[in-house]
């Protein structure tokens, strides 16, 4: 298989497959869909897709914080390639970015059950469990430099 990682523009037609991608996975399994107040948040950060050719098969998206911390949202691998290190490949990709770009922090708001990949690639959890989307969630985040 031979993927490449880019980025791409809000409301660009990688964008599209993106926010596919992430309803399918993210929100569909939850009986949850977005709302426009959600999908506005979208509109001023950075949106990386790991693709085959033209097909997406994973997306996360970078938000820009105080503090040189940037906050990874949104990260979905479409659930036939799960497990295939695509994940670790494009959050990687992104902590470069995110050190690229001047920030010594990236932190997410990970799904409890998510929190071993997380922890695989060096992120710590901190802070107590919380709910999001109706789930446990706990804040986790990685010292980039």
């Amino acid at each position: 298989m031979t993927t490449h990682i880019k980025t791409f523009a809000y409301h660009s037609a990688d964008y599209a497959k993106s926010l596919n991608l992430r309803d399918q996975v993210l929100r569909q399994p939850l009986g949850l869909s977005f709302t426009e107040a959600e999908l506005k948040k979208d509109e001023n950060d950075t949106h990386f897709g790991l693709f085959e050719g033209e097909t997406i098969l994973a997306c996360l998206i970078l938000t820009e914080t105080e503090n040189k911390r940037m906050k990874m949202r949104q990260v979905a691998v479409d659930t036939r390639y799960q497990g295939k290190g695509l994940g670790k490949k494009l959050s990687l990709a992104a902590e470069q970015y995110a050190l690229n770009k001047g920030f010594n922090v990236m932190f997410c708001h990970a799904r409890k059950t998510a929190a071993p990949f997380y922890q695989s690639l060096g992120y710590s959890i901190v802070g107590d469990e919380f709910v999001e989307v109706n789930i446990p969630h706990y804040i986790m985040q990685k010292n980039l430099v």
